[in-house]
């Protein structure tokens, strides 16, 4: 569909010619001779850009300009006249014209110009909505659980999303930290700031103070111009430092100084430099015994631990389980163009009742991996990796008739023993605890 630009020119001769030019461009185009008519056709029609002279009869341009603004925020107005002042000029840019040009119209000039102002508009469209895609993505849904400790932390993040205080993220690899952390900053009212991901173990202990600070030219071989770190591209927005227990004492003591002043100093650099940032950090370290061992320090733990989140292990959520394959399922059958929409009993039965030592990433992996060599639509047990299926062998056998219900009890009890309670163990089995205590007792299986 064609760009609809309205020319508000009461010379009819200019106005016609302007008509003409944006025509020839493929344009739609209509014509006012006075700003109360064009405020009438603005009303009564969608337009993109709107041209219009200052001297008009009735309401000049500048008042029509205003008028525009105030009840149509979103339209570009280019603002025409014969009288080439700059105080004109200011004050049709404070009131908010994309463009000043001054008669007689220069028809390249005039289309560029308009040419410029769709294209900015096009992609500030474009930027509202993929920041609306991001927001989606990012929000409190996307934190999938429906167990009791993920259903407390998805409320403890709602309550602390738009605080200004530093969080701690706790939690082993693969758990989700840095989807929590983006469901944080997105929906905090730093949303439209930018958001910085900082892998503290992956960037090289040499390179990473230069990264975080940013260098002056000449600070060190190699320096050749100055370069902003990414705490001040961040400034605003917000700051995830993961795997902090990594960093190294002295950048720990710069770091602290950040989150004391909100000032840094680039490497090399005399002046500091104000910014506004919201730390959110995690680690899959034990990060209390660090500060005890004297490898992380004190001030600084107690600087980023304001607000602290521990997110529990894949095997302490199970019940979670088969939520998190169906949202994975529909996500990567999309992703890869794949029509695969089910998976058997067998194999949930086998993911449910894995130990999940990569926790949610590994989970996320192997549902990728089954749907790319499914060929059914379905994934199936043969779909798994053997390491997977060689855990869960024991339960494979019971689920496709191999094992009696007495031998794969025993068979589960061994196997799961020594990682869960009594209850929980009794739970997943469907009986009680002294049902369980009797057949232990019956088979002399011994708990460690």
């Amino acid at each position: 569909m064609s760009e609809r630009l309205l020319i508000v020119e009461d010379e009819e001769t200019l106005s016609a010619s302007l008509k003409r030019v944006f025509l020839r461009d493929g344009y739609e185009v209509d014509t006012s001779g006075s700003a109360e008519s064009g405020l009438e056709m603005l009303e009564n029609g969608l337009y993109d850009l709107i041209i219009t002279d200052i001297i008009l009869p009735g309401i000049d341009g500048i008042e029509l300009l205003r008028r525009i603004k105030e009840k149509f925020p979103e339209k570009i107005v280019i603002i025409v006249t014969a009288y080439a002042s700059l105080e004109t000029a200011v004050e049709a840019l404070r009131a908010g014209a994309y463009d000043y040009v001054v008669k007689p119209i220069i028809h390249e000039e005039i289309k560029q110009i308009v040419k410029n102002a769709l294209k900015q508009r096009a992609l500030q469209a474009e930027n509202v909505l993929l920041k609306k895609q991001i927001e989606r993505q990012y929000d409190f849904s996307r934190i999938i659980g429906e167990s009791p400790s993920m259903q407390k932390i998805i409320n403890e993040v709602k309550k602390i999303a738009d605080a200004r205080s530093n969080v701690l993220l706790l939690g082993e690899t693969g758990t989700g930290k840095e989807l929590v952390s983006r469901a944080i900053h997105f929906n905090s009212s730093r949303a439209d700031k930018p958001f910085i991901p900082i892998n503290c173990s992956a960037i090289p202990e040499n390179l990473l103070e230069s990264e975080l600070f940013g260098h002056v030219r000449g600070a060190f071989t190699g320096a050749i111009t100055s370069k902003k770190g990414l705490f001040e591209e961040a400034n605003g927005g917000t700051v995830f430092l993961d795997e902090i227990g990594d960093l190294s004492i002295g950048l720990q003591s710069k770091l602290l100084r950040v989150l004391e002043d909100q000032e840094i100093r680039p490497v090399g650099g005399t002046q500091s430099i104000k910014v506004d940032l919201r730390f959110i950090t995690a680690t899959n370290r034990d990060i209390e015994k660090a500060v005890k061992e004297g490898s992380f320090r004190e001030d600084l733990f107690y600087r980023i631990n304001v607000i602290t989140i521990k997110l529990p292990p894949l095997r302490e959520r199970k019940e979670d389980i088969e939520l998190l394959v169906r949202f994975f399922i529909q996500k990567y059958s999309k992703d890869l163009g794949k029509a695969v929409n089910e998976i058997d009993d067998a194999a949930l039965k086998i993911l449910k009742t894995y130990h999940w030592h990569g926790n949610i990433r590994e989970l996320q992996n192997i549902i990728e991996r089954a749907i790319l060599i499914s060929e059914d639509g379905i994934i199936k047990v043969e779909h798994l990796p053997e390491g997977i299926k060689a855990e869960g062998s024991f339960l494979h056998q019971a689920v496709t008739g191999k094992l009696s219900i007495e031998d794969y009890t025993k068979a589960f009890i061994q196997k799961y023993q020594n990682e869960f309670n009594e209850q929980q163990l009794a739970d997943m089995l469907g009986i009680t605890r002294k049902s369980l205590w009797e057949k232990r007792k019956r088979w002399g299986i011994t708990r460690e």
